[in-house]
């Protein structure tokens, strides 16, 4: 999947939404790729995937732990 910098919606909104659909697909079913991970897969600054995966934390879908990276909230599993 490519993200297109000519879409009305930003890049990171765009990978959120990756993000998203890979949970729900089961492709993450437990930890997310980090941020450096998301930046290199998706050809975007470290700072877009940091925003993209803050945001996905702000909802509630994915859940930090300290020194280990992103992991998928319990509740995040039952969003589908």
């Amino acid at each position: 999947m490519v993200l297109d910098p000519d879409l009305p919606v930003t890049l990171h909104e765009q990978l959120e939404e990756i993000i998203r659909a890979r949970i729900k697909s089961g492709e993450y079913p437990s930890r997310i790729p980090s941020a450096t991970t998301l930046a290199q897969e998706f050809g975007v600054s470290h700072r877009t995937s940091e925003h993209a995966l803050r945001t996905l934390r702000d909802e509630g879908l994915i859940t930090p732990v300290l020194g280990r990276g992103y992991f998928v909230s319990k509740s995040g599993k039952s969003q589908s």
